[in-house]
């Protein structure tokens, strides 16, 4: 206790030590002043301002114009107006034995298999993922799938996603009353499933945006594309003044779900589940009263010119021909690696004085006493971030960001509540954690809230993201029905969720 109070005050007297000197001296400067009598005055004036005209008035030009300029050429901010996460109906709700029941039923119509499927092994293997997945029974399936036989066609897939897209525009258009022909921008994000014509063009065509919508449709970027696709938008926004950009994130389940026996290709079929947010930004000064947030930064980071990162996860035919998404042993390494670059340069863009003080000092001594200091000091992100959205990709990930991190429980409460209720959504799953946050009305203004997303390639991107009031959950918000059962409790002997209400806890 008395560490962590040492620590804390040596926060605070080096964060705020320019007011801790700058109000001393103010005053000391105004008694000063206080003394001047209007000979002083006069004598100031002839004797130094009057003979030093010629230095003084170019300087005091210089800066005028330098001021200008500034306030001319920054970037204009960037405003989260509004985001919906798509709610699937009750009736795509997938226990995991019906998920089981799932993978048995598209094993079974697979056509090479002459309608078997008696090799129990890749069965048991799959229960064991999926119980220790973290991941409850009310996730969501594709309708497709949950037919018998299941429908693993083109036109599934399309159904899926577009179901995902229009009702989450919809809830979105609904919430904020914004007419479909004044977005200006629209980036549409989705890895595994890029038709022609594009999802981004299904958009132009479901609302009716107007002919010249600047519009974008980014595949195979993996499931960090959330942040990519918001950062693209950022860089058009800033370009393009007085307008809306809308971003759209999601995944398909119906065409990429894998039937075949290769076991590093059947762990995505146990984590991925049915998703997708709608997100609109605005650049439009008079949209900050109503917007929710501000973007502050963003960092991308990409190790894809390694051979491993770039092979860790990726889409192949296995040995018998079928179709899948493979993960090597060493993604765990390289999502390590990814992550600590990309947090090396977001860390001095956010965190205060005193860690980057604290780091410089540990770094040095590391380089000059290696054998004395074995770790270089992880700086404290709770002093800069109020709250963190950890991309829902698994238990593993969510757990190995909180060890390095530093972070507390509850800091990782919204990651592994996602991951529990609706599963692996891929680039969306950072939305339904910032739902989940405001559901429980933990978003005050002024509080900064850190998205970060991993996806293959390999790349890790961080987005930030400041409050601009209290935010209150959103009308229709996934967590509307079910937020009071939350946060869950994982069982680690059994390796099982359990939902247990928690009634004191908000």
């Amino acid at each position: 206790m008395t560490s962590v109070n040492v620590k804390l005050l040596y926060h605070y007297v080096i964060t705020n030590l320019f007011n801790l000197c700058f109000f001393p001296l103010t005053a000391i400067v105004a008694g000063k002043a206080s003394q001047l009598t209007i000979d002083d005055l006069h004598h100031l004036y002839y004797s130094y301002l009057q003979q030093n005209l010629i230095t003084i008035a170019p300087l005091f030009a210089f800066t005028v114009f330098g001021s200008v300029l500034y306030i001319a050429t920054r970037p204009k901010p960037v405003y989260l107006v509004e985001y919906s996460c798509y709610l699937p109906p009750t009736h795509c709700r997938s226990s995991i034995s019906k998920v089981m029941d799932i993978f048995y039923q598209v094993r079974k119509s697979d056509p090479s298999r002459n309608g078997t499927c008696d090799d129990s092994s890749w069965l048991d293997f799959l229960r064991k993922i999926q119980e220790r997945s973290g991941l409850g029974d009310e996730t969501h399936g594709p309708e497709g799938l949950l037919q018998v036989p299941p429908r693993k066609t083109f036109a599934s897939a399309r159904e899926e996603t577009e179901q995902v897209i229009i009702g989450a525009l919809e809830n979105l258009f609904e919430n904020t009353k914004v007419n479909p022909k004044d977005i200006g921008i629209l980036v549409v994000n989705s890895s595994m499933f890029n038709p022609t014509p594009s999802l981004s063009a299904m958009v132009v065509n479901t609302f009716k945006l107007r002919s010249n919508v600047r519009s974008f449709n980014l595949g195979g970027m993996g499931c960090s594309a959330g942040v990519i696709a918001i950062d693209l938008a950022k860089d058009l926004l800033h370009v393009h003044k007085n307008t809306y950009a809308l971003v759209v994130s999601t995944e398909n389940i119906t065409y990429n779900i894998y039937a075949g026996d290769n076991k590093s290709m059947m762990v995505s079929n146990c984590l991925f589940r049915v998703g997708g947010a709608a997100i609109l930004l605005s650049n439009k000064p008079r949209d900050r009263r109503r917007s929710k947030y501000e973007l502050v930064h963003t960092v991308r980071t990409h190790t894809g010119a390694d051979d491993k990162s770039f092979r860790c996860v990726q889409q192949g035919d296995d040995e018998s021909g079928k179709t899948g998404v493979s993960l090597s042993k060493d993604i765990t390494d390289v999502a390590g690696r990814t992550v600590k670059k990309n947090i090396a340069t977001l860390g001095p863009l956010i965190l205060p004085l005193s860690e980057k003080l604290l780091f410089f000092v540990t770094f040095m001594g590391k380089k000059l006493f290696k054998d004395k200091i074995k770790h270089y000091y992880v700086p404290d992100f709770k002093l800069a971030i109020d709250h963190f959205c950890i991309h829902a990709g698994g238990r593993a990930v969510i757990d190995v960001l909180e060890k390095n991190l530093g972070l507390a429980p509850i800091d990782v409460e919204a990651s592994r509540s996602t991951l529990h209720r609706f599963g692996n959504t891929s680039s969306s799953s950072i939305w339904y954690e910032l739902a989940y946050i405001e559901a429980k009305g933990r978003m005050k203004k002024g509080n900064k809230v850190w998205q970060i997303a991993l996806g293959s390639g390999f790349k890790c991107n961080s987005a930030v993201w400041v409050a601009l009031s209290n935010v209150k959950a959103s009308t229709k918000s996934p967590w509307e029905h079910c937020i009071d059962r939350y946060p869950v409790q994982i069982d680690s002997d059994s390796a099982k969720s359990e939902v247990r209400v928690q009634n004191g806890r908000s």
